[in-house]
């Protein structure tokens, strides 16, 4: 009898109000525009839904998030943080959703559920205008962290395939 392969939650967080800020969730909308995924993956638009994370995150095994992360480098730099590493993605502490994130991935571990977790994060260039779009400097390297990702999803056992 084979082991069903691990559920994998690729989760997009951020405010898509904020330029930049928004990253996560425009990576998340690229993936499903161009790539069909296996059966054990899940996209979604995690937003700044906090503590309403706290269901699909216990519901998969591994979990692949996408920020704007502050981590002092050059517009576009792009980070991969795990373990006790994911505190470092705390930087936007006036934000609305990342405290937000690890606060309910340490309640899923009181619950005795809580996935393996890698943020992949980028730094923003601008992350305080009220704009839809991301700004062109990080519009640019979207394309990058998606590589990233797709990387991290095909590591964790789960498949992307361009779509025609």
């Amino acid at each position: 009898m084979s082991e069903s392969p691990r559920k994998i939650l690729i989760l997009g967080v951020g405010n898509i109000l904020y330029t930049d800020e928004g990253v996560g969730v425009r990576a998340v909308e690229r993936l499903l525009e161009t790539y069909d995924f296996s059966d054990n993956v899940t996209l979604m638009d995690g937003g700044n839904l906090g503590m309403r994370l706290m269901q699909p995150l216990m519901d998969c095994d591994y979990c692949i998030v996408l920020d704007a992360v502050l981590g002092g480098d050059a517009p576009g730099t792009i980070y991969r943080f795990t373990g006790e590493d994911l505190r470092k993605s705390l930087a936007f502490k006036d934000s609305m959703h990342q405290s937000d994130l690890v606060d309910t991935l340490i309640y899923c571990e009181l619950v005795g559920k809580r996935p393996e977790t890698v943020v992949i994060g980028m730094e923003p260039f601008d992350f305080k205008t009220m704009a839809v779009e991301l700004s062109p400097a990080i519009a640019e390297r979207l394309p990058a962290m998606l590589e990233v990702a797709l990387t991290e999803l095909a590591a964790a056992g789960g498949t992307a395939k361009a779509k025609a």
